[in-house]
C-alpha cells in the first residue's frame, strides 16, 4: 500500500487505524540504537525491517531527518 504519490497527497483516513496494546513499546529500548526501523522502498513498496543504528545508510548528501519525539501515554 502507498501512502500518497506525486499526483496524490496522502489522505488522513489512510493513517487511522488500530494497534494491539502488546505491539506499542511503553518503554524506550535499553539499546536505542538497537530500536527497529521500518524501511518502505517508495517505488516499490518492498518493505524492509532494519535496526535504527543502520539509518545512515538510507541517505543520501543533502537529504534532510526529521525526528518526532511524541510519546505514548
Amino acid at each position: 500500500m502507498f501512502f500518497g504519490t506525486v499526483e496524490r497527497p496522502p489522505r488522513l483516513s489512510e493513517f487511522d487505524f488500530e494497534i494491539p496494546d502488546k505491539l506499542i513499546a511503553q518503554h524506550p529500548s535499553k539499546n536505542r540504537d538497537e530500536c527497529k526501523l521500518m524501511v518502505v522502498y517508495k517505488d516499490t513498496g518492498e518493505i524492509q525491517h532494519k535496526k535504527f543504528k543502520d539509518i545512515h545508510s538510507f541517505f543520501n548528501k543533502g537529504d534532510v531527518l526529521v525526528l518526532n519525539n511524541t510519546q505514548v501515554f
